[in-house]
């Protein structure tokens, strides 16, 4: 799960992480206010969970509380469309007034967890401002890493480590270690998956200040983040996405048009790569889960057919704790009601498959059987281009 920019640096300023004077608003008159309260030159950003918002005219610089109601008001209702929206865009539904600052230096701090070291990792760069990706494609000698055991935590050493490394004055460096330690504590504690200040800026003044901050979380752990889950932006989010998530399907939209029903991770990465090979474009990732009932997989085939960019279904299930019989008469019921007007390709082994594919084929409905996972991805690929 995401959260903006003002409610990350909310988060952070509560474990000791510096951030700019700012306030969040939503009309252009609102921005005014918040600049005379910041003293009349401030930055106007506009929120929206997506990177890139500079380029995209999402930032703009305000001299005045007059021309922060101008920015604002040209920020606000606009559909920003960034490298990280697609070409739809995002609309702008709030803004962040901010204080402007005299920067001297921009840097890049974030925290990830390394899969392959099985620790969170700490990133750095005095390439701040700028993708780390592009960084690290382009420069990757300019990136610093840091693995944190997490029986000790990150420890100040460390953290000197990384602020000589950038060049930091030394009247700085103990500023920076601070940041870094605070980012961690939140990190741990608030079950992250990624927290990323970008740019990190160092102020004429000597500050060190989290100009930026994303902050992404582990939704496995939100029995015990409730707080955190409650700064969710449904706005932000797909709505087939959201509908998912109450039925508790793991749905993912993409830019097909194949919908896939799958039970179990690994089998629909495999399901979407068959397409793939056989020349399709899957349109989704969705796993029903292992225990999947008639109404849960009802309710899943109803999302897939909400994306008006869906052309053909491939359902690939393989029976273990769930039944084929099950999940045959959830589909049934589900293309019944929908009336179902696009190739639909079943392709079931397991538990009770032939009760399942007698359900099927005593449907009366126009469902095409398979065998093996290559027939079906053939079958649907095949069904789709020759209605093209």
């Amino acid at each position: 799960m995401n959260i903006h920019e003002y409610q990350a640096k909310e988060l952070l300023k509560r474990y000791g992480v510096p951030v700019p004077l700012g306030k969040v608003v939503s009309t252009p008159q609102e921005a005014r206010g918040a600049a005379v309260e910041l003293g009349g030159r401030c930055v106007v950003k506009a929120q929206i969970h997506a990177g890139g918002r500079g380029k995209a005219g999402g930032v703009k610089l305000a001299r005045d509380p007059a021309d922060a109601e101008k920015k604002a008001a040209e920020i606000l209702g606009k559909n920003l469309v960034t490298h990280q929206t697609g070409p739809e865009g995002r609309q702008v539904r709030k803004v962040l007034i901010e204080q402007g600052l005299n920067i001297d230096r921009e840097l890049y701090l974030g925290m990830v967890l390394d899969r392959a070291q099985s620790r969170i990792a700490v990133i750095c760069s005095a390439e701040g401002g700028v993708e780390i990706e592009e960084v690290a494609a382009k420069n990757p000698e300019k990136i610093l890493k840091e693995l944190i055991d997490p029986a000790v935590g990150l420890l100040p050493f460390q953290c000197r480590k990384l602020a000589f490394a950038l060049g930091m004055p030394a009247e700085s460096v103990g500023k920076l270690t601070a940041m870094m330690q605070a980012l961690y504590r939140a990190f741990d504690e608030c079950d992250c998956s990624l927290a990323e200040i970008n740019p990190l800026v160092l102020t004429k003044e000597g500050q060190v200040i989290a100009l930026d901050a994303k902050m992404n979380f582990d939704s496995n752990a939100f029995f015990r983040q409730k707080e955190i889950l409650a700064l969710r932006d449904l706005h932000e989010e797909d709505p087939r996405e959201i509908e998912a998530s109450k039925y508790d399907l793991s749905y993912i939209s993409l830019d097909g048009n194949i919908a896939c029903m799958v039970n179990g991770a690994g089998l629909a990465m495999a399901t979407m790569d068959i397409i793939k090979l056989c020349g399709g474009e899957p349109a989704n990732f969705l796993d029903v889960g292992g225990g999947a009932n008639q109404e849960k997989v009802a309710q899943a085939f109803k999302i897939l057919l909400a994306d008006a960019r869906v052309r053909g279904v491939l359902i690939n299930i393989f029976g273990g704790i769930m039944r084929c019989d099950v999940l045959a008469q959830g589909v049934v019921d589900a293309a019944r009601e929908l009336k179902v007007n696009v190739p639909l390709v079943v392709r079931m082994q397991g538990t009770n498959v032939d009760i399942g594919k007698k359900i099927l084929a005593d449907s009366g409905l126009p469902i095409i059987s398979a065998e093996t996972m290559a027939e079906a991805a053939e079958k649907i690929v095949g069904a789709i281009k020759s209605k093209m």
